[in-house]
């Protein structure tokens, strides 16, 4: 067995993952959500530790307040994923409108003019997203981050799976 194969089960269960975040949306947002506050909680730790390895007392008042404020923030999503839940999808839609916009402005400046039509059509795309996620919002919350969670592991697996094949017909 060949290392392609590898590739090709991590691309098939990837997608079969999506496939289970699209069947329970609201299921697989809670997921990214407290995957989400584990993360922070853990980032917050390793911040606070290495804060008494930091050299000078500036970087260590300043990577110890930033730890408290990622394990304090992770603490608070794990102990209220709903309301979590509704900030982390708000962030999403402002993350997008922002990055839309920005994307949107860069697309008309003289030297992205080659690529114009992909950068307006992606900002377009995002601000579209944001305007969903916005007008639909709190009721939005329940679905959005299992959706794009859903559509990430879809894609990945996708890529996976062509990696793998791309190996196999090479070896």
């Amino acid at each position: 067995m060949g290392h392609w194969i590898w590739w090709m089960i991590a691309g098939i269960l990837s997608v079969a993952g999506g496939i289970l975040a699209l069947a329970n949306p609201l299921a697989a947002s809670l997921t990214a959500e407290l995957l989400a506050a584990w993360s922070f909680m853990l980032v917050g730790l390793i911040a606070i530790f290495s804060a008494f390895r930091d050299q000078g007392w500036g970087a260590r008042i300043l990577a110890l307040l930033l730890g408290i404020l990622m394990l304090v923030l992770g603490l608070s999503l794990v102990a209220n994923p709903l309301e979590g839940l509704l900030s982390l999808t708000y962030a999403v839609a402002v993350v997008l409108m922002v990055a839309g916009l920005f994307r949107l402005i860069l697309a008309f400046r003289a030297e992205m003019r080659a690529f114009r039509w992909v950068l307006a059509l992606s900002g377009a795309l995002s601000i579209v997203l944001a305007l969903l996620i916005f007008s639909n919002f709190p009721q939005s919350a329940a679905v959005v981050l299992g959706v794009y969670l859903a559509i990430e592991l879809i894609s990945n697996g996708v890529a996976l799976v062509v990696i793998a094949l791309a190996r196999k017909a090479v070896g």
